[in-house]
């Protein structure tokens, strides 16, 4: 699938976009799977949305980081470019290892309204990571790069700092460390870091408030709405079936046909 280039891209832009990633108000980011969840995250009032690979992946039916999803993740960039918000598309490690095919991927994302890419090492080569980020700056140059790394989420943390200079010296714009979830840790990387340092949100570590104490610029909520989504569809099932009405909140009919309307 091949974005449209023709298409009048939304009224965001990556200035827009870098300026919510603020030291004290961090960019708080939900994760869209579909048309309507990003729908309800704008509804809110969220100004930026993010995607999240696992729920574009498992609504599929594929594998999450294995480079499976590539059209699929088009596809949703292309539905949710033009929408009222500023969109970041969630590319894992670009799929592929060419920095060259990764930079034409972040370019069609870029034709299709997206203000931000995310891109993960998957503690794979650091010059190899780099590579692909100097090449989609090339390519894409108003696009965010927001340069993640998994030491912390596959590994121990060793090589962190090491990482993200490479990534910045390539040129990403901001960067991103999942599992990373000490305060004193995260503080003493900000002390490091001249970019928006992005964390994701884990309900057994700190709150929002506690983060945003920190100095933390970015949080995203990852895959975790979308399995959210899941836990409750399968906790109303449970009690249906056990002859109870399911608890929680249930959008009207009204309301979930009107999100299909762009």
């Amino acid at each position: 699938m091949t974005a449209d280039p023709r298409r009048t891209p939304p009224g965001g832009s990556m200035t827009a976009f870098a300026a919510l990633h603020r030291a004290g108000k961090p960019l708080l980011l939900p994760n869209a799977w579909d048309h309507a969840s990003a729908r309800v995250f704008a509804g809110q009032g969220f100004p930026a949305i993010g995607t999240t690979s696992l729920g574009v992946a498992a609504a599929a039916g594929l594998p999450d980081g294995a480079a499976a999803t590539r059209e699929e993740t088009l596809r949703l960039a292309v539905a949710l470019g033009s929408g009222p918000f500023q969109l970041s598309v969630d590319a894992e490690g670009g799929f592929s290892d060419d920095p060259d095919e990764v930079a034409e991927f972040a370019r069609e994302l870029h034709a299709a309204g997206a203000v931000g890419v995310n891109l993960e090492d998957g503690l794979g080569p650091v010059a190899r990571h780099a590579a692909k980020i100097a090449a989609v700056k090339q390519a894409a140059p108003g696009l965010f790069v927001n340069a993640r790394t998994d030491t912390h989420w596959l590994g121990d943390g060793d090589g962190t700092l090491a990482r993200l200079d490479a990534y910045r010296r390539a040129g990403a714009d901001g960067v991103f460390v999942p599992g990373l979830t000490d305060l004193r840790a995260i503080e003493a990387l900000l002390r490091h870091l001249d970019v928006p340092l992005n964390v994701l949100y884990s309900p057994g570590g700190p709150s929002v408030p506690h983060l945003a104490d920190a100095g933390v610029h970015r949080i995203s909520l990852g895959s975790l709405l979308y399995r959210r989504a899941l836990g409750a569809a399968s906790e109303a099932m449970a009690e249906i079936r056990a002859g109870r009405p399911p608890t929680g909140a249930t959008p009207s009919y009204e309301a979930v046909a009107g999100l299909g309307s762009r």
